[in-house]
């Protein structure tokens, strides 16, 4: 047993790369509508590893669009800034950790389980009346506190794991267990230390434990999401177990079984073609 303190972690955390500039911009355009898109394309487009990326992303079959995108302006005009934004941070901050050095972490399962959330969660969104871009967003980034983890901590991490598989428990009880804290917590420090907009900390940070967060917040959705990429078993691993859903969270999205079968399709659908644009 390894117990961690929140210092401890939070010292390590702020070792990671800095977030580039263009990413905290585009972070600090949650709060403001009054943001000037266009000079966020050109930013965008100074970064030239990003935006080569970025217009892979953009002209995958998983966005279908009829001609093929050049620039960011392109993109911003056909697929809409929220979208391109989304794909910004998803790029950037999934590209920041190195956690396959964590022995026993398997980072195409990660990829696998993060982008079928993504999925689930942007169906969700689209039935409830909710941004699914933005849901999208948290469904892929919900899980970056395993990321941090098993990057900063891989030694640690890796006696998580091998308890997992020992007990046959849940990846939550594995590292509580064996660290004191869990990815969800972690994750949360992670967003206070890049200053994540609220909703994006509380899909972080709550997604286990959504009926906490305050109502009509994106924990609901991406906890639901969550729930629905394990059952659906998108990470394609042995162990993967089917996650209790909260109730709280249940309805308060107004679902039912006969709306979660709705979701599930366009999820196994879209899988192929989202794993080959955001797992480049």
């Amino acid at each position: 047993m390894t117990l961690l303190t929140q210092e401890q972690i939070v010292a390590r955390l702020k070792v990671l790369p800095a977030l580039p500039s263009v990413v905290c911009e585009l972070l600090a355009s949650f709060g403001n509508e009054d943001m000037d898109v266009g000079q966020l394309a050109r930013q965008i487009s100074r970064d030239q590893a990003l935006t080569a990326r970025l217009l892979r992303v953009a002209n995958s079959s998983f966005y279908g669009l009829q001609s093929r995108v050049a620039t960011i302006n392109d993109a911003i005009v056909l697929l809409g800034f929220r979208a391109v934004r989304g794909m910004v941070l998803v790029v950037s901050v999934n590209s920041l950790f190195r956690a396959d050095q964590c022995p026993g972490f398997d980072p195409q399962a990660y990829s696998r389980h993060s982008i079928g959330s993504g999925l689930a969660a942007r169906a969700l969104a689209l039935l409830t009346g909710r941004n699914p871009e933005l849901a999208f967003t948290a469904g892929i980034l919900h899980d970056i506190g395993e990321l941090a983890l098993a990057s900063c901590f891989a030694e640690q991490y890796a006696e998580v794991l091998a308890y997992r598989q020992q007990h046959d428990c849940s990846l939550v009880v594995a590292e509580r267990d064996i660290l004191g804290v869990d990815h969800a917590t972690v994750g949360g420090l992670l967003c206070d230390i890049w200053r994540f907009p609220p909703s994006l900390h509380s899909a972080v940070a709550e997604h286990h434990a959504p009926s906490g967060a305050m109502a009509d917040s994106l924990a609901d959705i991406t906890h639901v999401a969550d729930a629905v990429a394990h059952s659906l078993g998108l990470s394609h691993t042995a162990d993967e177990m089917v996650m209790a859903v909260d109730q709280t969270a249940w309805r308060r999205l107004g679902l039912d079984g006969e709306k979660i079968a709705r979701v599930l399709q366009p999820v196994v659908d879209g899988m192929d073609e989202a794993c080959v644009a955001f797992s480049g």
